[in-house]
């Protein structure tokens, strides 16, 4: 079906639906796919048995709360046991078109089956971000993401099925990249928020101004938090001359479930896919709408491997108040991984408070490395940061400077603030940069 390129909506009944019926349509979609999951994956009747649960017990779209959690152990535990896809596939293989892999980071890597319905709808929502974030048939784009198992990089064909002039360029090596961006002059380009400042840099120290050279209209960004830290955001918009926008997605369901408008006030979440909760991240307690918690998703449509009642470990908020674009569908809001949260004299920290802090400080890049550690046995945390080339200023000053700004942002300072010159932090990568370093017992952990 050709579309109008003058209306701003992919689907524009679907995306404007009044609150009242998407509700009704998620009712109808949460009980089939609840008997689904029942009658197919071995795991659900099983667990569903045994604590006296049956699908019919969905009545109101809050019953889904009556059934138990699953996570990523869940995953781990009954993948591979009785069938190579494992007992929470609900569809025999040879069904399945199409696998994508966890990276494994937290543990086994996980994976993603799909059906050939599950995977065009699946592309449908990519085409409906794409279009949502101002993609339309007369662009070049370049995917600028990871083909190897990673559940993104099949999201190109989303922009394909929507017309766009598409240029797979996968992990490209920056230089390779820069040569793409200058010669095919794309207009829209995907890849995380830390390689989209780190290309703009290398842009700029090659002799190419990503401004005048290159034509780069738009910057989709995801797999980090820092296109929803308006810090951040800014900072690459004001490098490129261009648009940012933030997409948010899941190895366990699809590429990008949820997407930035021209608001930029929150991500649209593909509710017609996903049924959102927001759990107390210790009890498990349900949360209202607007409520900091672990985000729970349940797969509306998704039959190779339907996930009832998911926790995801991100914990963030769902509003579900009007937007000014339009769109009716809620708008998650993601604060930070539950792993990656350690709390300092009371306070709970994200790594993305930290950022957005660094990213708006003058006289330093940008970059940034944290660790966190035990000292009198208290939890505790360091900073470390690089002064720019140009700037005189005495590292004890930058450092000071650093620790106070995060005091009054986030309420606790940093341990220590050490100052590296310009390029030797080493926090750069071509893919998601590890900013985390865990030193606590238990944890070794860097992400």
């Amino acid at each position: 079906m050709k579309r109008d390129a003058a209306n701003k909506y992919w689907d524009e009944e679907l995306e404007t639906l009044p609150r009242e019926e998407l509700e009704k349509r998620q009712l109808k979609d949460l009980k089939e796919i609840v008997q689904f999951a029942y009658d197919h994956a071995p795991y659900y009747k099983r667990t569903y048995d045994a604590a006296g649960l049956k699908p019919s017990d969905i009545h109101t779209l809050s019953d889904i709360q009556k059934f138990p959690f699953i996570d990523k152990k869940t995953q781990r535990d009954t993948q591979g046991v009785g069938s190579f896809l494992g007992e929470l596939c609900a569809v025999p293989e040879e069904d399945v078109i199409f696998i994508s892999t966890s990276s494994g980071s937290t543990g086994v890597p996980t994976m993603s089956p799909f059906t050939k319905q599950d995977f065009d709808e699946f592309q449908d929502t990519e085409s409906r971000w794409f279009w949502q974030v101002g993609m339309r048939p007369n662009d070049r784009y370049v995917h600028a993401l990871n083909f190897s198992l990673y559940v993104g990089g099949p999201d190109v064909i989303g922009a394909q099925n929507l017309g766009a002039l598409c240029i797979w360029g996968g992990t490209l090596p920056s230089e390779r990249l820069l040569f793409v961006l200058k010669t095919y002059q794309p207009t829209v380009i995907w890849t995380s928020p830390s390689y989209a400042w780190q290309l703009g840099e290398k842009a700029l120290k090659s002799g190419i101004n990503p401004k005048k050279d290159l034509n780069i209209k738009k910057i989709i960004v995801a797999g980090e938090l820092g296109g929803s830290i308006e810090a951040t955001r800014k900072a690459i918009e004001d490098l490129w001359g261009a648009e940012v926008y933030d997409f948010y997605g899941l190895s366990d369901i699809f590429g990008a479930c949820a997407a930035m408008c021209e608001a930029k006030n929150g991500l649209h979440i593909a509710e017609n896919h996903i049924l959102v909760e927001t759990v107390d991240v210790d009890t498990g307690k349900v949360l209202k709408p607007g409520e900091v918690g672990e985000l729970v998703f349940t797969t509306l449509r998704k039959h190779a491997r339907p996930l009832i009642r998911f926790r995801t470990g991100d914990v963030g908020w769902i509003d579900n108040t009007p937007c000014s674009c339009g769109r009716t569908h809620g708008r998650i809001h993601i604060n930070g991984r539950k792993d990656d949260m350690f709390i300092v004299s009371a306070v709970n920290v994200f790594p993305s408070d930290i950022e957005a802090v660094i990213r708006e400080l003058p006289g330093i890049t940008g970059e940034y490395l944290i660790r966190v550690f035990e000292k009198d046995f208290t939890c505790k945390y360091s900073v470390e940061i690089e002064k720019n080339a140009d700037n005189t200023a005495l590292d004890e000053e930058v450092a000071a400077m650093v620790s106070g700004a995060l005091k009054a942002r986030i309420g606790v300072k940093p341990y220590s603030v050490t100052v590296h010159p310009d390029g030797e932090l080493n926090t750069r990568s071509e893919h998601k940069a590890k900013r985390i370093i865990d030193e606590r017992k238990g944890h070794g952990t860097s992400l």
